[in-house]
């Protein structure tokens, strides 16, 4: 192509690149941890040089969007293109309209809009994106990440992408996993690309063709249940012309670990009982001529508590907070295939875990791994994970599980919540990165902005161990 890359592809990234980037529509199908953004910012790179886009649209959900602000765009966009980026925010600041409004009107440089995709279900971001792809006259790449979102084709965000995605000349889908319970799941994702990809514009005649249905009636609620499916064959082979499918297991060269970030933003309710923890918590500290490590780790415990979305009593109760931790952990694990292991600091966490996960995949598809499990059943659990295939999640506490356990048949680790503990960190680390992983191992935390949990996942990946560095006056910088 004569590209010049930012920063080097791997085989299957420049497979996925030379496929793709002059189609008008086209599905990245790649696993998480395997690079499916990079492709996508080459894509519009490419397209840019090429005269053929001038703008781009980049919609993912809430915890993933700021993600390509701060750390895709600018790791991989090639240096000569001048790039400027805007992102959707609600309620939208001065600043964020400043921001959008220098990327308005078209001139030399590349413009670049990122929306979360849930504020499609409100009139106002669908109006803007279509009013940004409408002033580039429609030389736009508009692109879903993770675009399970839109597999409702009944939800309002659905019916907004679809409606936005028809004014730009170039289409992108990405996800790891783009069946998350049925074949189904396919139409809506397609039908964003083109109404004519799959040869259906209804979603009922697509069910008719890949389904068997039958009608039930509940008292005088009627509805289709499905039996099965048919024409799998005929489905898979009719994507194949606009879709790059790869897994991590045939990606070679991959490096030994991937790190990727997933940003949660506390409730009202959190920002509140947070922020008032977070100065009662300084104005005691501050009132001791000697502050000890373990002072400031316990106040931080109650402050990190408070952003997983509960809080313990001085009496010894749970108090459940309002949250979002629960609802990204399972976006992240629709677009898991395979196993994974999930991580969590708290028993209240990790029994709120394998209840939500219960509920969606199934009993048999999740265990649990911590203090209150009984020893003589604990082998047995890791036995399991290792060779049964209908048990898909491990859910631990890494103090618990994460020494001395083999845990290689998953290779995504999702921290659901992290110890302030270095060894610890490490240690539940290495469970599925060690002999006998023949893959790549993608570590994923959950980290809420602007609190301790993300001062504290920063530490730990910089290999800091926390309960020296608050010693003296750094405490400070971890409270306030």
């Amino acid at each position: 192509m004569g590209f010049k890359f930012k920063t080097k592809p791997y085989a299957h990234q420049l497979k996925a690149l030379e496929l793709s980037w002059m189609k008008d529509e086209f599905a990245l199908l790649m696993d998480m941890g395997t690079g499916k953004s990079k492709v996508l910012i080459d894509t519009i790179a490419a397209l840019y040089d090429a005269g053929r886009i001038d703008s781009a649209v980049i919609m993912a959900p809430k915890g993933v969007y700021k993600n390509w602000v701060g750390k895709e765009i600018p790791a991989h966009m090639p240096e000569h293109i001048e790039c400027n980026v805007a992102y959707w925010a609600s309620p939208l600041s001065v600043a964020h309209k400043d921001a959008i409004r220098a990327i308005w009107s078209p001139n030399h440089d590349l413009h670049i809009l990122v929306v979360n995709i849930e504020a499609l279900s409100g009139g106002k971001a669908e109006e803007v994106v279509s009013k940004f792809i409408r002033s580039h006259q429609g030389k736009t790449l508009i692109a879903i990440d993770e675009s399970t979102v839109i597999k409702n084709h009944k939800a309002k965000r659905t019916k907004a992408a679809i409606r936005v995605a028809k004014l730009a000349n170039y289409k992108r889908i990405l996800t790891g996993s783009p069946i998350t319970k049925s074949p189904l799941d396919l139409f809506s994702q397609f039908l964003f690309l083109h109404e004519e990809l799959l040869g259906f514009r209804s979603y009922y005649t697509f069910c008719s063709r890949y389904a068997d249905m039958v009608r039930r009636t509940t008292g005088s609620h009627s509805y289709q249940q499905i039996l099965g499916f048919r024409n799998l064959d005929e489905l898979t082979k009719s994507i194949q012309p606009f879709s790059y499918r790869v897994t991590k297991e045939e990606c070679l060269d991959l490096p030994e670990k991937n790190y990727i970030k997933r940003s949660i933003e506390l409730t009202p309710e959190q920002k509140k009982i947070y922020n008032q923890l977070k100065k009662n918590a300084v104005a005691l500290l501050d009132g001791m001529e000697m502050v000890s490590a373990n002072a400031v780790i316990t106040q931080l415990l109650r402050l990190h508590q408070v952003s997983c979305g509960f809080v313990n009593t001085d009496e010894g109760d749970t108090v459940e907070i309002k949250n979002t931790r629960m609802s990204e952990l399972l976006s992240i694990l629709e677009e898991v295939n395979g196993k994974a292991i999930i991580w969590a600091n708290y028993r209240h966490d990790i029994m709120a875990i394998e209840k939500e996960i219960s509920k969606v995949y199934g009993t048999e598809s999740v265990a649990s791994y911590f203090g209150d499990t009984p020893g003589e059943e604990r082998q047995n659990i890791v036995d399991r994970f290792q060779e049964d295939k209908d048990l898909r999640f491990f859910v631990g506490q890494p103090r618990t599980g994460g020494y001395g356990l083999t845990l290689t048949s998953a290779n995504t680790v999702v921290y659901y919540s992290n110890s302030y503990d270095l060894e610890v960190r490490l240690q539940s680390e290495d469970r599925a990165h060690r002999i006998g992983q023949n893959f790549s191992v993608t570590y994923i935390d959950l980290v809420a902005e602007k609190t301790v949990d993300e001062k504290i996942v920063t530490a730990l990946r910089k290999k800091i161990n926390i309960a020296t560095q608050v010693l003296g006056e750094d405490w400070k910088k971890w409270l306030i």
